[in-house]
């Protein structure tokens, strides 16, 4: 029989002690809310009220029920209102002499049979049970912000947890109505450990001016269907908290410079700087505390003539290749209004490539997205041919070809020759350095990056990739068509995986080297970036979607280019693809996919 939690103390109201205290409440279980001063007291207090109040104007708790949760909560100041209860979660910052000295303290008050727990994200529990006499009964419960909505609680044991304090805590996540995943003790656990590698590589990538922080966060919302980008969250996790998970997880976890916080986030830090709380972090907010971006001496201008800074007219554009992505690209521009050429090689792949884009334009209208007349419109825009010299009148050219850098070059060359002065030359690449590229023509300043993302007419995001050879007027074009097209385009520089798989491949990288460890599951991994994260899909499901041979790929290019060894793609990867097990397409990747 699991033992019964009736009574459950919170030590510390910050907003996670309170939201936790909120979820114990709102379950009928009984709380003993406790902070250090009276003062801090009444905060707590009145950050609980606020979140319950909240919640009833919302129609999410109702009044009677708020009410009868604020009676099962008792405030004290001091541990020694602790005496008498069954378990207790220790929330406060994250100094590891602070919470041994909690433990010790509440090892002296509590009943000898009462179970310990400490919410922390990133210290070792198991250096926070030493400092009692009972380390058996000492367990990780990993509450995620906001406590009261996230679903997600890693249930973390040490080498000496007693298995049935486990199972008891496992038994109260689910009475309390939460997903728990079971973990071993070790930096960062499974969320925090993938998460805050990619956060801190995208404050590298801000810190080295490689794209502004509104279009890395805008690249990983709409690129990956990310609920925040990652400066946004940064703010909000608080930049001294950030940091201090970074710096512990690179103490306890074997030093992975990925890990060593960025200098930027140190400053920062000193500066006062630390996200919302204060203010102002990588964005600067209406008042401390509160959630409303406002305009600083960073914010972009937003209007069209910030766009259309020299800016080339673009009526014609053409087309070059046959795959889905040229496919998906054709569609896109005809829609918005421009001629297209598709060059392809031969009229049998031209011919294919019209029948597929009719295709998916009659799939618009039936679903009701697309009118007939639009449809037909679009398609009168269109022109099929399979010889480049078709492209001697367009203003644009974007190549679509497969992602062999000898073909691109010899198709850069050929259209060197062939296309007008001024026409912007764009590859679609999302690998390899378009700077190759550009220098296998004569007109280098005239070659961007037009990274499309699959598919095409449905992503909202292009990345407008521009080289150290590349014309401020070359980019202000890219920028200006992709506002033409109603997409969002992001501008960053030449290096490998741009922005969005340059942040996304290292995480997936590490999840990869977290299952090889034996660490966790893949089902656990995918339920803690899912629920505790808010991530679309867990990373072993986003693997076998995208392929587990691209993923290689993408992971050792990155690592080609960085030479950082945390990079390196993971063993397991490779000898699943040296398998032949390369996800969905064929049926076999990290899960079997055969019967569905």
């Amino acid at each position: 029989m699991a033992r019964e939690f009736s009574t459950v103390g919170v030590v510390g109201l910050g907003t996670m002690g309170a939201g936790i205290v909120e979820v114990f409440a709102r379950n009928g279980i009984d709380v003993v809310a406790v902070e250090i001063s009276a003062p801090a007291l009444e905060r707590g207090r009145a950050t609980l009220k606020g979140s319950t109040d909240r919640a009833v104007a919302k129609g999410k708790l109702a009044e009677a029920d708020r009410d009868a949760l604020h009676e099962r909560v008792h405030f004290a100041v001091g541990l020694d209102a602790l005496h008498s209860v069954d378990l207790v979660i220790e929330a406060v910052p994250e100094h590891l002499d602070l919470k041994q000295r909690i433990f010790a303290e509440l090892d002296r008050v509590c009943r000898p049979e009462t179970v310990l727990a400490t919410n922390t994200s990133s210290l070792s529990v198991t250096e926070i049970s030493v400092a009692t006499s009972r380390p058996n009964q000492v367990i990780g419960i990993h509450f995620f912000n906001p406590a009261p909505v996230m679903k997600l609680v890693e249930v973390v044991r040490t080498v000496v947890t007693a298995p049935e304090v486990v199972a008891d805590v496992e038994e109260l996540c689910a009475r309390l109505g939460k997903v728990d995943v079971t973990i071993n003790d070790r930096a960062g656990f499974i969320a925090n450990a993938l998460l805050f590698g990619y956060l801190n590589h995208a404050v590298a990538m801000f810190e080295s001016h490689y794209a502004t922080r509104e279009d890395i966060d805008a690249a990983m919302k709409l690129g990956c269907g990310l609920p925040m980008g990652p400066l946004a969250l940064m703010d909000l996790i608080g930049l001294d908290t950030a940091y201090e998970i970074l710096d512990t997880m690179y103490r306890r976890g074997g030093r992975d410079r990925r890990h060593a916080p960025v200098p930027l986030l140190k400053q920062m830090v000193t500066a006062g700087l630390l996200g919302r709380k204060s203010g102002r972090g990588f964005y600067t907010y209406e008042r401390p505390g509160s959630p409303v971006v406002v305009p600083d001496e960073a914010t972009p201008l937003a209007t069209d003539a910030a766009l259309a800074d020299g800016a080339r007219a673009i009526a014609k554009v053409g087309v070059v290749g046959s795959g889905t992505m040229a496919t998906g690209i054709i569609e896109v521009f005809a829609k918005a209004g421009y001629e297209v050429v598709s060059v392809t090689r031969g009229m049998e792949k031209s011919a294919k490539v019209c029948e597929a884009v009719k295709t998916s334009l009659n799939k618009g209208v039936v679903r009701g997205k697309l009118a007939e007349a639009d449809r037909d419109a679009a398609l009168g825009r269109i022109s099929w041919s399979a010889t480049l010299d078709h492209l001697a009148d367009v203003d644009l050219v974007v190549e679509a070809v497969v992602e062999e850098l000898s073909v691109k070059k010899a198709l850069f060359a050929s259209l060197d020759e062939i296309c007008k002065p001024g026409v912007v030359l764009a590859t679609t690449t999302s690998s390899l350095p378009v700077i190759d590229v550009a220098m296998a023509t004569q007109r280098p300043a005239d070659v961007v990056g037009l990274h499309f993302f699959n598919p095409a007419p449905v992503m909202p995001l292009v990345e407008v990739v521009r080289t150290i050879r590349t014309s401020p007027e070359a980019t202000a074009t890219a920028r200006a068509v992709c506002a033409a097209l109603g997409k969002t385009g992001v501008v960053c520089g030449d290096r490998s995986g741009f922005i969005v798989n340059a942040l996304l491949f290292p995480y997936l990288n590490d999840a990869v080297k977290m299952l090889e460890a034996s660490y966790s599951t893949a089902d656990d991994i995918d339920h803690a970036m899912k629920l505790g994260c808010g991530y679309p899909m867990g990373p072993f499901e986003l693997l076998d979607v995208v392929g587990l041979d691209v993923s290689l790929a993408i992971q050792r290019e990155l690592y080609l280019e960085l030479r950082e060894p945390g990079f390196a793609p993971a063993p397991l990867l490779e000898h699943l693809v040296t398998a032949g097990y390369l996800g969905r397409k064929t049926r076999r990747g990290f899960r079997d996919h055969s019967h569905r």
